[in-house]
């Protein structure tokens, strides 16, 4: 079976996290789509040395360390899928209030809508 990623879609039709995403340099981009190949392939688990648990909150992140700490804000949906809301460069030790709430109004908004 294929597991599945999902991007958070405004309500104008927008894609954020794709526009973010699209703003990488082509290293940073490749990092990033090859933890989310290996999810497709092998599921969550596989990728578990790049995921943490958000306290306090529904939200996971996917972290690519190296030179620039990008930050990819996700939710469980099934087993098999997650639904991703907000990618940041993250530029201090804690993940910033904001990008959170972020990430919060947006999935907030996902699970208005579908």
């Amino acid at each position: 079976m294929i597991n599945r990623i999902i991007y958070y879609i405004t309500p104008s039709g927008g894609n954020p996290v794709k526009d973010f995403l699209d703003s990488l340099q082509k290293s940073q981009k490749a990092k990033v789509f090859r933890i989310f190949q290996t999810f497709n392939l092998y599921g969550l688990t596989s990728i578990i040395p790049h995921t943490k648990k958000l306290t306090g909150t529904p939200l996971w992140e996917i972290r690519i360390k190296g030179k620039d700490s990008i930050r990819i804000i996700y939710i469980m949906q099934t087993k098999r899928s997650i639904l991703v809301l907000h990618g940041f460069i993250k530029k201090t030790q804690k993940t910033l209030q904001k990008e959170l709430r972020l990430a919060i109004q947006r999935y907030e908004d996902w699970r208005k809508r579908y």
